[in-house]
């Protein structure tokens, strides 16, 4: 990472860590009102799992916890066939969770391998059913340590020989983590800015934390034929501290520390999704980047159709927008 990279990572740490008061009012009302306007009709999941205070939150607008029960649930619950997205952009996650495999001159990056239980079937096997080679994986990233999107990496770790890449924050929070679920061996530790290339591609992580410590979100180039677009790739959504308090909440990090993290980090992200002219919008939940109905879609897509992940800057924006005033508006709610 460059010195210039370095330096605007710790001025964002630094920023992170001052009042948000400018940004946002006492009252949640106005937070609220402006997140749903943003949502419109297809952030409306987003909304519903961020804006809607916890006890009163619909069950359907809900992304699942992290944890699960001791052992795998049945695998029709949870298994979904891999989908052809951009020409070198690939689903190969679950029902309810996203992987992702991005695929270079070079060999194949894997974005949030999923459960330890599942990894095997949906990112290996869904490589070979899509007529790709899982041996060519060389690069797993991960988003945030949390199991439903770390747990496969020691596989693919193992098996592969794939280099793990993880925040320092998030190694950590792995280092501490109990469960049955087996964690990758510390490999790339990565900072704020760090690119990820292999072959003809690159990718950007920014770290955007809030969700945990040190969650990264991703700029990357995907292509659709003759046209190029840019994912912006958001890393972490729930406010897990929330409900996990044991988990988060400190003396020195209280719930406006959360928020705070969280806020600063929705409005970066959007001034650098902007800035890349960012034109797709991913996450790794099925729910809130619409892949419920747009994975679907790609299976009767006919040439010239318009690409259902193409959202346009103005879209990447409003889900981002979303993002950030649920979380003014849930840091108005601190007593």
């Amino acid at each position: 990472m460059s010195s210039r990279s370095a330096l605007a990572g710790a001025v964002f740490v630094g920023a992170a860590a001052v009042s948000l008061a400018a940004f946002q009012t006492a009252d949640p009302a106005p937070h609220v009102a402006a997140a749903r306007a943003a949502a419109g009709t297809d952030f409306l999941p987003l909304f519903n799992r961020l804006c809607v205070p916890p006890a009163a939150a619909p069950a359907a607008g809900r992304a699942p916890a992290p944890a699960r029960p001791a052992g795998p649930p049945p695998r029709s619950s949870w298994h979904a066939d891999p989908v052809k997205v951009f020409d070198n952009l690939y689903f190969v996650g679950q029902t309810e969770y996203s992987a992702w495999a991005l695929v270079t001159s070079a060999g194949i990056i894997v974005l949030d391998p999923l459960f330890d239980y599942s990894v095997a079937d949906e990112v290996a096997g869904g490589l070979e059913t899509l007529g790709l080679n899982p041996a060519d994986i060389k690069y797993v990233v991960i988003s945030h340590g949390h199991s439903d999107h770390a747990g496969g990496a020691s596989f693919l770790q193992d098996r592969y020989k794939a280099r793990v890449v993880v925040s320092a924050d998030d190694w950590d929070l792995m280092d501490r983590t109990g469960g049955s679920w087996r964690k990758p061996k510390r490999d790339i530790v990565a900072k704020d800015g760090h690119q990820v290339t292999l072959g003809d591609t690159t990718l950007t992580l920014h770290q955007t934390p809030g969700h945990t410590l040190g969650t990264f979100s991703a700029i990357i180039q995907v292509r659709d034929g003759a046209a190029r677009h840019t994912v912006a790739y958001w890393g972490g959504t729930a406010f897990n501290w929330l409900a996990n308090r044991a988990g988060y909440i400190t003396k020195e990090r209280p719930d406006t520390f959360w928020f705070d993290q969280y806020i600063a980090s929705a409005r970066r992200f959007r001034d650098i999704a902007a800035k890349a002219n960012a034109d797709v919008l991913l996450s790794n939940h099925t729910a809130f980047d619409g892949s419920t109905t747009k994975l679907p879609a790609m299976a009767t897509r006919r040439p010239g159709d318009p690409h259902p992940y193409v959202i346009g800057a103005a879209g990447v924006g409003r889900y981002l927008t979303v993002a950030e005033e649920c979380a003014l508006a849930g840091r108005a709610r601190v007593p």
